[in-house]
Order: C-alpha cells, then structure tokens, then sequence
C-alpha cells in the first residue's frame, strides 16, 4: 500500500514539473505577446480622439446600465484604401525579400566556410560572426553613419583607388538602407545555415564525385537540397525583422525611402492616430503571419515519410 501511494505521489510530481516546465513558455506568450497583440487589437477598432490616451474606448455603459461595444472599422478600410500606406507595405516586401536574397548570397558561403573549417578556427570564425551580437545595434546603425559619409573612409578608399574623383552620396539612399540591413541581420543567416551544413553527411558528397559528379553539380544536387531547411529558417529570421524595420532606414535611408516601420512610428508619434496606426501594425502581423506558416507547412512536408 505505501509503496502505491509512493508511486502516485511520483507521477504526481513529475506531472506537475512537466506543466510547469511547458507552462513557463506559454506563460511568457501570454504575457508579452498575447496580451499586447490584444491591447493593439483592440485600439485599432476605436476612434482617435483629443484625450490621453488619444482612444476612445470601445467597452462603454449606456444609460440603461447596458454594456455597447463599438467597433470601427474605418481605419482598416483607410488602411487598403490610402495608396501611401500600400506603397509603404508594398516598398517594405521589396527592401525586406532584396536584403533577405543579398544575406543569403553572402551568408551561405561564410557558413559553408566555417562549417568546413578545423576545430580551432571554426570557434574563431564562429565567433567573429557573433560579435556583432555585443554591441548595440544602435550604435552599429550609428557606425554606418560616419563611414558612408562625404568625409568618410569609403570615400576616401574610392578618391584614392582612383574609381571616383569626389566623394558620392552613399547615405540617404537605397544602397545604404541594403548595405545596413546585410550587416545587421547577417548574423542571422549565417547561424542557421551553419548547423545545417555543420550536420550534412559528407560520404554522399564523396558518392557523388565517385558518379562521376562535379562539385559545382554535386552542391545543387546534394548539398543545397539537404540543407534547404536551414535556408528557409535564415531567411525567415531576416526577413521578418527587415519587414518591420525602422531604425535603419530612419538613420541611412533618405526622405523618400518609405516603409512600413516609418509609418507606423509617425502616426503613433507624429500624428497620433494611434487606431490607424494599430491597424497598420495588425496588418503587417497578419502578412508575416502567412510567411510563418508557409514556412512551418513546407517543414512539416519535408518530415513526413516519403
């Protein structure tokens, strides 16, 4: 009997640790996503008015003691309807999935690089990648800000190399707002791509080349197909963030690099047309929400049994 009662008390216990260990997470996307999400979700609905908050509630007391909920709808329709903010969504894709393609060119041969290196240097060259990670990424942004400049090295290299005679605007343009973007979320590129080259089975590059396959052929045929996991999942994790961003084109792009991230910062802030501005933020969840699951369909096609 005691022995019973010690083996349920057991299973109790590790039950209970088991919730807890999963409710942990679900805890922290309750409290910091879930709840936010709601509380934007939910502004997007009302009406701007001259108060602070500048919300009109949409839970109100009638004078019958009834509880009326007003939903508004009009700043969604605003939203689809005003061809700036469709140009900022639209302007926003293309910077995002051009800076996603360019960190990708760039990134899976430095991940391919260090997966293939010796133990010693791989730990060097892994972490020159992710130092950038100890510094503010506002003072990275900053950093930019003087080497582009008129004055700045780049220019200087460029007088001196003889390819221009004097110095070229590189700030405030398309080039910066890319070159920025690449530098920033590099890292997040790379660090995918790496653990899934790092895991590639070598033996079928070597049954490759013993069919008598190049390595140029044998890298589109073998490696970068068995590796497409790691490729999806790095550029889900630069695209997402570059949809959205804003420092980097406030501080390297010019007056008319228009995106989605700028808007929303000047209507919560300059306009303070907060329901709009929830609204625009609804929306661009909703759009990156379509990538997420794209990207979760094509794993879950990759996993299952052939």
């Amino acid at each position: 009997m005691w022995n019973a009662i010690q083996a349920i008390r057991r299973r109790l216990t590790t039950q209970v640790g088991r919730k807890a260990v999963i409710g942990i997470p679900y805890g922290w996307l309750l409290i910091f996503f879930l709840v936010p999400f709601l509380i934007v979700l939910k502004i997007s609905f009302s009406n701007v008015v001259l108060a602070m908050p500048p919300v009109e509630p949409i839970l109100t007391w009638g004078r019958d003691q009834v509880l009326q909920i007003r939903v508004n709808l009009s700043n969604y329709t605003f939203v689809f309807g005003d061809r700036l903010y469709v140009a900022a969504f639209v302007n926003s894709l293309r910077v995002a999935a051009v800076s996603t393609l360019l960190a990708l060119l760039i990134g899976y041969p430095m991940a391919y690089g260090i997966a293939r290196a010796q133990g010693a240097w791989r730990n060097i060259l892994f972490l020159l990648v992710s130092l950038p990670f100890f510094t503010s990424f506002l003072l990275r942004v900053y950093a930019w800000i003087g080497l582009l400049g008129r004055g700045g090295p780049v220019n200087a290299i460029l007088m001196h190399l003889g390819l221009i005679q004097e110095p070229i605007q590189l700030l405030q343009t398309d080039f910066a707002v890319y070159l920025g973007m690449v530098y920033s979320y590099l890292p997040f590129m790379v660090l995918p791509l790496y653990s899934a080259i790092e895991k590639l089975d070598l033996t079928l590059l070597e049954a490759a080349a013993d069919l008598g396959c190049r390595p140029s052929k044998a890298f589109f045929a073998v490696t970068l197909p068995l590796t497409r996991e790691g490729i999806l999942a790095g550029c889900l994790l630069v695209f997402i963030p570059a949809v959205g961003e804003y420092v980097i084109p406030a501080l390297l792009g010019g007056p008319d690099t228009l995106m989605i991230g700028r808007v929303v910062w000047d209507e919560f802030f300059a306009n303070r047309d907060w329901p709009v501005a929830s609204a625009l933020a609804i929306v661009l969840l909703l759009i990156l929400s379509v990538f997420v699951l794209l990207l979760q369909k094509v794993q879950a096609g990759e996993e299952e049994p052939s």
